[in-house]
C-alpha cells in the first residue's frame, strides 16, 4: 500500500541539523561554516526533497526522454525555450519631477516553485488546444501588445516577430489576459504543444519547508541559515537542466517552467501596481519593480515571501526614467 503523506511534523529538520553541524565542524565560525553551507546547497537540496516526497501522491521522474526543443544545440549554447523574461523600462513619466521606489520582491524563485510542473514524460500533440490539466511548453504565436506605454509586454523583450516556444506560465499568464476579466489581448495561437499530466503541489512541501526556514531565520536574525536557504532553492532551479552540478534531477523543462513562473509573478505585480493607480516604471528579471506612487497601500512591505523591500528610492523627471 502507498504510504501516508509525510506529516510536517514527522520531518527532520535537516536544515537546522546541517547549519547546526557546520556551526560546530568550523567552531563557531560564521564566515566558514556559511562557505562550507552554500557549497552543498545542491546536494543538500536534493536531500531535502527526497525527505518531502516521502509518501508523496506522485514520484518523481528524475531523468525523462527530453524533446529536441530542450536540447541545448551546444555545450555552452542554449535550448529553445523563451522564458519572457522581463526588462522593461516605461518610455514617458508624467510631467514634473518624481520620486520613484525600486522595490525587489523576496524569495522570488522560492515563490515560483509553486507551479504547475508535468510529471511524466513529455508527449506531443498540434492543434490550437490548451488542458489545464496538463503541463509543458508551447509554440505560439502570441498576440500583439497594445500597452507598451503602460505596462511590460508578458512575453519579455522580444525582437523578432512569429512564432516562439513559451512555457506553461507564460502561456497561461497570455491566456488569462485574453478573456473576458482582464480583456488585454487576444488569446494566444499555440501550433503544438509537449506536456504531460501535472501538478501545482508537486514541489509543495519542499518550497513550504524551505519558505519556513527562511522566515525563522529572519526573525532570528541567523544569516547563515538564510544565505544557505536561499543557495538551497535558487541553485536547485538553475541546476535541474543540464548541469554537472546536480547530475540527480534532469528537468530542463521544470526549470524553465519555474523561472517562467517567477517572471510571470513579477508582471502579475507590475499589474495589480499599475491596477491600484501606482505608475510602473520599470518591471526587470525575477524581482525588481519601480513604481512612482503610494506603494505601501498595494504591497505589505518586509522581508517575507508575501513582501517587498525597498532596494532604492530615487528622483526622475520627464524623459529620465533611465536613472
Amino acid at each position: 500500500a502507498r504510504r501516508a503523506f509525510q506529516d510536517a511534523s514527522d520531518m527532520p529538520d535537516l536544515i537546522g541539523q546541517a547549519v547546526h553541524a557546520a556551526m560546530e565542524k568550523s567552531q563557531g565560525d560564521v564566515e566558514a561554516a556559511s562557505a562550507a553551507l552554500l557549497k552543498r546547497a545542491i546536494p543538500d537540496a536534493m536531500i531535502l526533497l527526497d525527505a518531502c516526497r516521502k509518501g508523496a501522491r506522485y514520484d518523481i521522474i528524475a531523468h525523462p526522454w527530453i524533446p529536441d526543443v530542450l536540447k541545448k544545440k551546444t555545450a555552452r549554447g542554449a535550448d529553445e525555450i523563451w522564458e519572457a523574461r522581463p526588462k522593461w523600462t516605461r518610455a514617458a513619466l508624467p510631467p514634473g519631477t518624481h520620486e520613484i521606489t525600486a522595490l525587489d520582491i523576496n524569495g522570488a524563485y522560492l515563490s515560483a516553485l509553486k507551479t504547475h510542473l508535468p510529471l511524466g514524460v513529455l508527449e506531443h500533440s498540434a492543434g490550437n488546444t490548451h488542458d489545464r490539466r496538463r503541463a509543458g511548453i508551447h509554440l505560439i504565436t502570441p498576440p500583439p501588445w497594445e500597452h507598451e506605454a503602460v505596462l511590460p509586454n508578458p512575453i519579455g523583450n522580444r525582437d523578432e516577430a512569429g512564432p516562439l516556444w513559451v512555457t506553461e506560465p507564460t502561456l497561461r499568464l497570455l491566456l488569462r489576459l485574453s478573456g473576458t476579466k482582464y480583456g488585454l489581448c487576444e488569446p494566444p495561437v499555440i501550433h503544438e504543444s509537449f506536456t504531460s499530466g501535472a501538478t501545482e503541489n508537486l514541489l509543495e512541501k519542499f518550497r513550504g519547508t524551505l519558505r519556513d526556514a527562511r522566515e525563522t531565520a529572519i526573525a532570528e536574525d541567523d544569516e547563515v541559515t538564510l544565505e544557505y536557504v536561499k543557495a538551497m532553492y535558487s541553485k536547485f532551479v538553475s541546476t535541474m537542466g543540464e548541469s554537472n552540478y546536480n547530475r540527480e534531477l534532469y528537468r530542463p523543462d521544470w526549470m524553465h517552467i519555474i523561472r517562467s513562473q517567477a517572471f510571470a509573478n513579477l508582471w502579475t505585480k507590475a499589474f495589480k501596481a499599475h491596477n491600484e493607480n501606482l505608475t510602473v516604471v520599470r518591471a526587470m528579471g525575477t524581482d525588481e519593480l519601480h513604481v512612482l506612487g503610494d506603494w505601501r497601500r498595494v504591497f505589505p512591505e518586509g522581508r517575507g515571501v508575501t513582501e517587498v523591500k525597498v532596494k532604492d528610492v530615487y528622483t526622475a523627471g520627464v524623459g529620465d526614467a533611465e536613472n
